[in-house]
This record gives C-alpha cells, sequence and structure tokens, in this order.
C-alpha cells in the first residue's frame, strides 16, 4: 500500500518539468493518467527506441501511468476531459495561460465542477509578472536564472548546466507543491489553486548560497558563494586517475595535512577556520591538488576512510549501470516488453516500509483509453485511441 494510492490525478503536462512531476506522484501510488493529443508527447520520439512513440526520454519519465488520448481541438472530447476531472483529485497542466480559456480549462471552471480538485499549473513563469505567459524551456530558465553565469563564474564563459536542471528541479517542487496541497485538503475539504513557476523556482534555487552577501541590507559582501565558484573546484588528479575530496570542518583539514606529509599548511592562518579557507578558498583548492597529485587514487582513499574525511572515485554513467551500492539496494528495475524487450529502468530512490515502490512500464500511445473512459462511466465514447501516422 503506498501513500497516494486511491488519488486519482489527470495529467495534461508534455515534455519534461511535468511529466517529471507527475512520474514522482505515480511512483508513490497515485493513479495518473496521462492525456495526449493524437499526435502524443513529443518526448515519444526523442532518442533511441525500437519502437516508434517509445523513445527513450519519454521512458525515463513517464513510468507507473496510463495513457488516455483525447483530441481537445473538439468540443465533444473536451466534455469527455471534464468528465474524467470531475472524478479527479489532481488535475495539472503546463499549458500557456492564454490557451486555457478556449479549452475551458481555467480554473474557477473546473473548481466549481469539482470543489476538492487540486489544479496544479507548471508555467514558465508567474502569471503575475511581465513575463507571465511567455514560452520557456530549460535552456532559457537556465540562462535567466543564473545557472549559465554561474557557469561564467567559474569557467569563463557561459554555459548550461549538462542536465536539464531547470526541469527536474521545478517538476520536483511541483510534486512536493501538489502533496502539500493534498495535505491541506485533508484538513479543510477544500481544494486548491497551484501555480508553479519554472523562473522563480530557479531563481530560489540559485539564491539559496548566492545571494550570500547580498543578504543583507546594506550588502555586506558581493553575490556568489567563493568555495563552490572556485575555478578550482572540481575532481583532483592522482598519479593515477581522479579522486573527488572534501575536507570540510577545522578537523578535517588539519588531519588532510597530516596524512598529506605537508603538518606545517595546517596552521596556515589562511586555512585556520571556516571563515578563513572562504576567503582564501583558491589558494586551498590550488595546494590541495598539488598535494593529492603526489599518490594513487587508492592511496587516497583508504588514507581518507581512516581520518574521515569524504572521498568517492569519479564515476562515469556507464559505471552507475554495475555500482556495487546501487546493486546492492535493489535500485535498477528490469522491466520486459514483448516488443521492446528488456528495458532497464532507475528505480524510485525512496523506501516506503523498507520496501521500494515498483516500477510499472510506461504507456503506450492511448493504451488505457478504453479502460479509463469505461471506469468514469464513459465506455462507447469516441475518442481517438492511436496516432494514425508517425
Amino acid at each position: 500500500m503506498l501513500p497516494l494510492q486511491g488519488i486519482r490525478v489527470i495529467d495534461l503536462t508534455t515534455v519534461a518539468m511535468g511529466p517529471l512531476a507527475s512520474q514522482w506522484l505515480g511512483d508513490f501510488g497515485a493513479d495518473v493518467i496521462k492525456v495526449e493529443a493524437p499526435c502524443g508527447d513529443s518526448t515519444r520520439h526523442t532518442g533511441p527506441t525500437t519502437e516508434p512513440g517509445m523513445a527513450a526520454v519519454f521512458l525515463g519519465a513517464n513510468r507507473n501511468k496510463r495513457s488516455v488520448v483525447l483530441d481537445l481541438a473538439r468540443p465533444d472530447q473536451r466534455d469527455v476531459l471534464a468528465r474524467l476531472v470531475d472524478g479527479a483529485d489532481v488535475f495539472m497542466h503546463n499549458i500557456r495561460p492564454q490557451k486555457l480559456g478556449k479549452l475551458g480549462l481555467e480554473p474557477q471552471a473546473l473548481l466549481a465542477r469539482n470543489p476538492r480538485l487540486v489544479y496544479a499549473g507548471l508555467h514558465g513563469f508567474g502569471e503575475a509578472g511581465p513575463y507571465g505567459g511567455k514560452p520557456a524551456y530549460d535552456d532559457i530558465i537556465q540562462g535567466l536564472s543564473g545557472c549559465a553565469e554561474l557557469m561564467r563564474r567559474q569557467t569563463g564563459k557561459p554555459q548550461y548546466f549538462p542536465t536539464v536542471i531547470a526541469d527536474k528541479t521545478t517538476g520536483l517542487v511541483a510534486a512536493m507543491a501538489i502533496l502539500a496541497a493534498l495535505t491541506g485538503r485533508a484538513s479543510t475539504g477544500r481544494g486548491s489553486i497551484v501555480e508553479v513557476p519554472m523562473f522563480e523556482v530557479m531563481a530560489g534555487f540559485n539564491l539559496f548560497e548566492h545571494l550570500y552577501g547580498r543578504q543583507f541590507a546594506p550588502p555586506r559582501g558581493e553575490m556568489g558563494y567563493p568555495r563552490v565558484l572556485s575555478s578550482h573546484r572540481r575532481p583532483y588528479p592522482t598519479r593515477d586517475g581522479y579522486i573527488c575530496v572534501l575536507p570540510y570542518t577545522d578537523t578535517q583539514w588539519r588531519a588532510f595535512f597530516l596524512v598529506a606529509e605537508a603538518p606545517e599548511h595546517a596552521d596556515d592562518p589562511r586555512f585556520v577556520s571556516i571563515a578563513q579557507r572562504t576567503a582564501n578558498i583558491d589558494a586551498l583548492y590550488e595546494l590541495a591538488a598539488h598535494l593529492i597529485a603526489r599518490r594513487d587514487t587508492g592511496d587516497w582513499l583508504a588514507l581518507c576512510e581512516r581520518i574521515g574525511v569524504p572521498a568517492s572515485p569519479v564515476l562515469s554513467l556507464d559505471d552507475l549501470m554495475d555500482d556495487p551500492h546501487l546493486e546492492a539496494v535493489g535500485f535498477f528495475s528490469t522491466l520486459h516488453d514483448q516488443a521492446l524487450g528488456a528495458l532497464r529502468m532507475p528505480g524510485v530512490p525512496v523506501l516506503f516500509d523498507g520496501q521500494r515502490p515498483p516500477v510499472a512500464m510506461p504507456p503506450r500511445l492511448g493504451e488505457h483509453n478504453e479502460e479509463v473512459l469505461r471506469e468514469c462511466g464513459l465506455d462507447g465514447v469516441d475518442a481517438p485511441t492511436r496516432v494514425a501516422k508517425i
């Protein structure tokens, strides 16, 4: 029995942010019904595949869901969607606000039909601001929220993080906000409108540590946390590879200098406290790199374990597939599909009562039309079930 069992989610989101949010809800036991246009979510065609419409990126964000196809350009299909929402606990979308009225999906209209509904709009920007209603993807939000500028500070040129960090982070926040709204409904009996804007989420995400001296009025320093912005903050080269090492406390740095056979640096006034180390972080990390380069990776791993300093090897993405820890905790699931063959999927990372929630096969386009419509008393309704041409 998973915590969200019995919660039904009608999910109109596409691409990454929204599907990742609804996937979390499905992982935790909710019945997530993914409503797609006849052409399907665009990620169905992003990445390698052995079957049209079931590409890798879609598989990564749509497990533990069911798929229904509705053509919302048709009034009768919009009526079907409204009937689905009538019996739902959550309705979520990433449709730009100016299009909602044409589809009859304004929050007030749906809440009038279903007062217990949690209505979640996942947008690029908050609707009240001048950017409200503008289109946004991960790259745009990375540029606006400071991600690309942080990379410039560290590397010398603006770059995106090599992951869809804005989509993934906002997806997590959206799932958390929806869960909070459901918890509130349990007390009040009333639904609510949840707005989750990517720009604001990522601005807060980056300013957590990088507001820094501007946290104060008047400012007590510049913006940007020096330790994580240092160009020397990277895996350290050893004699035979690379290692991640992070002495952090006063005790850990003193122990590190001792095993590095450089005890004179333990009393260097630049490095004796966290305040001084932060002020001299480039010099500290440059010195650490010089000392670490003298020994092999294995030697450093053993030394760091002995003195209680966090350290690890640098793993590749390929290494994760055979990592002994992930194998021991049963992180990966292998699904077997008659058409696609064996699919290896990352598991749900959290446990409930010691058990990892199961991973169900991502749905084919319109796979559950008849099943879902029958459950809602809409069997016999004319609804498209597949793409005519892919």
